[in-house]
């Protein structure tokens, strides 16, 4: 009997089941184990020859993944900004299915269940490395390794960054489907190799080490998560409220240590909105409570340049003298921090509006200089600004710069009660993994925590709260294999991905369409 393809709807259920199990890896509820069933079944729907087809249900999948990951941006910028994110994304994830169709139409590849499961994650993982650099510099938010933060596969972060976490996962869900094929078939050879791959997998992520141990001393910080009067868009309307919250929180420390002994405090991204550097009465705030606790203050702040625009900014504050270093965010939110194409993006959300002034980029990587008069020397801090975390140059530049621990500053309260503040604590445990880094994300209104260089998480606080941690990190010089191959493994990936389409279609003449049915069923 002819092989047959699956039917039609049976891809699209497929699909959309695979699509929701990948959600369901990402806080909340953080399943991780679902990422591999969501990727299985995407495998198992794309086995139609029609890259048209299978583009429709790459699409799908998509949808039904990002769609609900996302759903905070509703609440933030409103329904059709959201609708719109999520169909980009999803759009990806349509492409991948079409490159699917056509790479595995090579000769090559429609014989070899090992070669499928190598393209198969070869593409994939370059479809993510695109959603995350274009357009406008990209939206990296779903990356399938931010689901991993709790597996047992997560310590291949450190050797590999994203793209091989990625890649692992995606593996593991191709070798899943295989062995409910193979299981079907009675084919019991290719049901052994499959399920020793899946636990080597496994197995190596397990025995790979992750140092948690200081190298060039430790730092004593305090972290202050403020609060803000309201929720939402208007959470910051009274900018002199949030100021007050988050002095009056770095002299709650106080309740936890004495003067003199922390480091360093922090605060969030916008911990103030009234720019320390120009306002006489703010920075008579800040400069009286770094002095009562003894300490430079890491601010998350803003400034107005005089040339028009704004920059999302942190200074380091040292009492008694003021501020002696800064970091400037690289990277804006498009739509949210400042406005492409704000004509045409006017009429289907008069959100766009509320951006009066349009945020501009820094151009220097997040590390700032602390001298530390207990340690007699300069300790490296490595700072990103809230979404800067879900991109791998501008968090792996802070490493390379001399960053001795990761610090993430984030404001989440436009997001509302949702998993906005989770899904990126998720990602600041990931990087802390990638860059064997201790790790403080600090947020305006949670959650905020601190993060072992092994990705566990030692503290965290409750959302739209406000409240304190005092902690003492190890501070780390050494570079993971991850720090030094830098931005390569995603480059090499990228360039196979395009070999593996063109050769795919290249030689798809030379096979019979039967025989990749037959393979594909």
């Amino acid at each position: 009997m002819p092989a047959r393809e699956p039917a039609r709807w049976w891809t699209l259920v497929l699909a959309v089941a695979g699509g929701v199990l990948t959600r369901l890896a990402f806080p909340a509820p953080g399943w991780w184990g679902t990422a591999f069933l969501g990727v299985a079944l995407l495998y198992l729907a794309l086995r139609r020859d029609s890259a048209r087809w299978n583009a429709l249900v790459g699409l799908l999948w998509g949808l039904a993944f990002v769609a609900p990951l996302i759903t905070w941006a509703d609440e933030a910028v409103g329904q059709v900004p959201w609708l719109a994110l999520s169909t980009l994304e999803a759009s990806y994830f349509a492409l991948f299915g079409a490159a699917w169709a056509w790479a595995r139409r090579g000769n090559s590849v429609w014989r070899s269940v090992g070669l499928q499961v190598l393209v198969f994650t070869i593409l994939f993982v370059a479809t993510e490395e695109l959603a995350a650099a274009w357009p406008f510099g990209g939206f990296p938010w779903g990356r399938l390794a931010f689901s991993q933060a709790d597996s047992p596969l997560a310590a291949l972060a450190s050797l590999g960054g994203t793209p091989l976490l990625t890649g692992a996962v995606v593996a593991v869900g191709v070798l899943l489907a295989r062995i409910l094929l193979a299981a079907r078939r009675l084919e019991i050879g290719r049901l052994v190799i499959a399920t020793s791959v899946v636990a080597a997998f496994v197995v190596v992520g397990l025995l790979i080490p992750l140092d948690t141990q200081a190298q060039t001393g430790t730092l004593r910080v305090g972290a202050v998560q403020g609060n803000v009067p309201g929720v939402g868009l208007d959470a910051f309307g009274q900018r002199q409220a949030v100021l007050d919250n988050h002095v009056a929180g770095t002299m709650a420390l106080l309740d936890q240590v004495e003067p003199g002994e922390l480091d360093l405090v922090l605060w969030p991204e916008n911990g103030t909105d009234i720019d320390p550097q120009v306002d006489q009465t703010a920075a008579g705030l800040i400069d009286g409570a770094a002095q009562a606790v003894g300490a430079p203050m890491l601010v998350g702040t803003v400034e107005y340049p005089p040339s028009g625009g704004r920059y999302n900014t942190a200074v380091l504050w040292e009492p008694g003298v003021g501020v002696t270093a800064t970091y400037t965010k690289q990277h804006p939110a498009p739509f949210a921090e400042y406005i492409p194409l704000r004509s045409l993006v006017r009429p289907f959300s008069s959100a766009v509006d509320l951006v009066t002034r349009d945020m501009l980029p820094g151009d220097e990587p997040g590390y700032i200089p602390l001298d530390s008069e207990r340690l007699g020397r300069t300790v490296g801090i490595g700072d990103v600004i809230c979404f800067e975390v879900a991109y791998d140059g501008i968090v792996r530049g802070a490493v390379q710069a001399g960053g001795e621990v990761l610090v993430v500053q984030t404001n989440n309260a436009s997001f509302g009660v949702s998993d906005e503040s989770t899904q990126q604590l998720a990602m600041s445990r990931i990087r802390a993994i990638e860059h064997g880094r201790a790790t403080v994300q600090i947020s305006t209104v949670g959650v905020s925590a601190v993060i072992e260089p092994n990705g566990v998480v030692s503290q965290q606080t409750g959302l739209f709260t406000a409240e304190q941690m005092v902690a003492t990190l190890p501070l780390r010089d050494t570079l993971t294999p991850a720090t030094r191959l830098g931005s390569w493994p995603a480059w090499i990936i990228d360039a196979l991905a395009v070999c593996v389409v063109v050769a795919g279609a290249a030689g798809a003449h030379r096979v019979r369409r039967s025989d990749r049915i037959e393979t594909a069923a």
